[in-house]
């Protein structure tokens, strides 16, 4: 163990008045004042120069000091045992001992070593700490042996010590007593020659000497709470901006340190972790405790020195292999990472380079607080990549483009504005070189670009001027609405082109037919009559090329019909109009946008139109179809009242036969229904067509009851006549 006491802390505990250092204990001064005292130094008597000393001395301490005064030699001559205790010793004793020493007369003899003994006991030095602090000019004259004496002392003593001050002793012999005396007690022998060493001797013996420093233990856990540390670690020790300890190796560090605060630190060479931690010493024996992060498993990666940006290398690893662990590819300055992949892939993995060149660590990265266990480095560079390509190219087109690089998946031959990272058209790689990209309808000055997939890394450009495309079409100036008009044109013709017909305003249309179909093509025009334009749209962000105006006017339509006709039957209606696929004839009640019955144009004029079988007043209709539908022309028709009768027996048996006798309209469908009485219009249990002629035979229920027999329109839901029948049991 090494100790480590300043200068400056040495100085600093002999400056302390003794209460403030005292550990326990009482101290009695032992004043000579045998006639020797009276001897001079610089013409003032030793005595008084002691009694002044001591009175400073006196003044410097505490009052709670705890101080006793004995002298010898003050009462007679050649008496060895004048000795007397003056003062008790005890707090408080301070004017008390200045008023004995200054009545101090020296007299007799130098029994010092007794006077040192009888001191002794009045401190009941073998039960408590005890000092006495000699201070004498001459020689014992009285025990022959005052080592032998002290050796005494100190062995039946609990913690007994005599501090020696030889004032004006020049004897070899006295000397030899006096430190005999010191040494054998523990105590300190020093000599003063005048006032002033005196005065310094004394206070140095009075104050209590300086604490054995305490000694500190320092020791690492690997972890909080985890066990010790016992390879070896790097300290180092500061008390304030002095070292102490500097890069001192070993598995603890163990030192003697003086009161005070200190810093200790702790490098663990293995991971070159490291902790420090202030610490306070006090007096007593301490460990303390730094905490290292627990030791990284071993771990190790293995790949390629060079690689190309982009490429997927094989990476060789070892290590834990705990859940989610990673090999990954960072640059060595930071702790993220550009690409990883999971060691649960093997050993070797495939790990995709970064997308840069330069230099790049693969790491094993435990993912249970992301640490680093492993690192290898890798050079990455570019990888070559070119472009080759007409150098204009018309807006919409095609362009084949000769291209070489890396052709990783998911990479791309795009087309942008030059400064904008972002593209406006682009085609894989994976289909091949060329490359068909197809170019923006815009004119304009663009770049060509090779994309790494990763990180949209752009390797190769090639500057490329689109020219303006043009298209024109020739239509008459004026259609009818609906009609389908022929139209030339001329243009690109690009996959998806169409020729649209759209009100000016509007950028949508109303209705299109695509360029594939030639030139010259059919469009449709619109139902609604205006002015509209014919135009060519690329069907690349719909960019219009041409546009040419026309005029859509009305069509006409004429029906000719009976006023009025009976519900339910069949009307014949003659009719003119544009006769466009999907135009019908309607009947319909006014205000209703739907209708009842209709039949197409196709079928010819006059056609055959159904009637509801609700009387009432109704429309006639010519609708014509297109984009939507659009009534041409209207004719109203009244409907009547149509009816029925029935006759036949009124009851029957279950399971017979029932003649029925009818009359009624007879129209397609009809038919005679027989239901039980009640029963909602539309359902029934057994029926006959009208075809059938009257009187017509019906089948009888094989349950007796309450039925009915019903006239049904053929549409099946009106009920124009209606019955009773009671089926009996037979």
């Amino acid at each position: 163990m090494r100790r480590i006491l300043s200068a400056a802390a040495l100085a600093a505990s002999l400056a302390l008045p003794a209460a403030a250092q005292s550990t326990g204990g009482q101290t009695i001064l032992v004043l000579d004042a045998s006639g020797s005292m009276w001897g001079q130094i610089d013409g003032t008597a030793k005595i008084g120069i002691a009694q002044s000393v001591i009175g400073d001395l006196l003044e410097s301490l505490p009052e709670e000091q705890a101080l006793g005064l004995s002298a010898y030699g003050h009462r007679t001559r050649g008496d060895c045992t004048d000795i007397e205790t003056l003062v008790a010793p005890g707090a408080g004793t301070r004017d008390d001992i200045a008023a004995a020493v200054n009545g101090i007369q020296p007299k007799g003899k130098t029994p010092m070593t007794d006077a040192v003994r009888m001191a002794a006991e009045a401190l009941r030095y073998g039960e408590e700490k005890a000092t006495v602090i000699l201070v004498s000019d001459g020689i014992e004259t009285c025990n022959p042996d005052p080592c032998a004496a002290a050796r005494v002392l100190e062995e039946t003593g609990v913690d007994f010590t005599a501090h020696v001050v030889g004032f004006d002793v020049s004897d070899p012999e006295a000397l030899a007593q006096m430190q005999c005396l010191a040494d054998e007690t523990g105590g300190r022998f020093l000599t003063a020659a005048n006032a002033s060493e005196l005065g310094t001797a004394l206070s140095d013996v009075v104050a209590e000497p300086a604490p054995e420093p305490a000694t500190v233990t320092f020791r690492a856990t690997a972890g909080p709470n985890g066990p010790q540390i016992d390879t070896p670690l790097i300290w180092s020790l500061d008390a304030g901006d002095t070292p102490v300890v500097a890069f001192e190796r070993g598995a603890t560090l163990e030192q003697a340190l003086e009161d005070g605060g200190y810093t200790v630190t702790v490098l663990r060479p293995e991971d070159e972790e490291t902790d420090s931690q202030s610490v306070m010493v006090e007096g007593a024996d301490k460990t303390v405790t730094l905490v290292l992060p627990v030791p990284l498993p071993p771990a190790s990666v293995d790949g390629p020195e060079t690689g190309v940006a982009g490429d997927t290398v094989p990476v060789g690893w070892e290590g834990p292999d705990g859940k989610g662990d990673y090999i990954a590819a960072a640059l060595p300055e930071e702790d993220g990472y550009k690409t990883y992949t999971y060691t649960r892939d093997g050993s070797p993995l495939q790990l995709r380079l970064p997308s840069e060149p330069g230099v790049y660590e693969l790491r094993y990265v435990q993912s249970e607080g992301r640490k680093v266990l492993a690192r290898a480095l890798i050079t990455v560079t570019d990888p070559p990549a070119s472009l080759m390509a007409d150098d204009s190219a018309v807006a919409g087109a095609t362009l084949p483009v000769t291209w070489e690089g890396p052709g990783y998946q998911g990479d791309y031959i795009a087309v942008g504005w030059p400064g904008d990272e972002a593209y406006i058209n682009y085609t894989y790689t994976r289909d091949g070189s060329p490359a068909q990209l197809l170019l923006p309808p815009e004119p304009g000055t663009y770049e060509l670009r090779y994309v790494m997939s990763q990180d949209r890394r752009v390797l190769a450009t090639r500057p490329l001027t689109v020219t303006p495309v043009t298209a024109t079409i020739d239509a008459p100036p004026q259609a009818q609405a609906g009609e389908t008009v022929s139209l030339t044109w001329t243009g690109p013709d690009y996959k998806g082109d169409y020729l649209a017909v759209s009100k000016p305003d509007d950028a949508g249309y109303e209705t299109y037919t695509y360029t594939r179909d030639g030139s010259p093509l059919g469009l449709k025009m619109p139902l609604e009559t205006g002015r509209y334009e014919l135009r060519y749209y690329m069907s690349q962000d719909k960019t219009q090329l041409a546009a040419y105006p026309i005029e859509v006017v009305a069509v006409g339509a004429e029906l000719r019909a009976p006023e009025s006709a009976r519900a339910g039957a069949p009307v014949a209606v003659g009719w003119d109009g544009p006769a466009y696929q999907g135009d019908y004839i309607a009947v319909s009640r006014p205000g209703d946008e739907g209708y009842e019955k209709y039949t197409y144009t196709r079928e010819g004029s006059p056609l055959i139109l159904q009637m509801p079988t609700e009387p009432g007043t109704y429309e006639l209709r010519y609708v014509a179809t297109g984009d939507g539908t659009v009534i041409l022309t209207r004719k109203d028709i009244k409907l009547e009242e149509v009816t029925a009768t029935l006759a036949a027996a009124d009851t029957a048996p279950a399971g017979g036969k029932l003649a029925v006798d009818w009359e009624g309209p007879d129209y397609r469908g009809d038919f005679i229904g027989l239901v039980g009485a009640g029963a909602p219009e539309g359902e029934y249990l057994s029926y006959v067509y009208t075809t059938e002629d009257s009187p017509m035979v019906m089948e009888v229920p094989e349950t007796p009851g309450s039925y009915e027999l019903r006239y049904h329109l053929g549409d099946g839901k009106a009920v124009i006549a209606s019955r009773p029948l009671e089926v009996t049991a037979e």
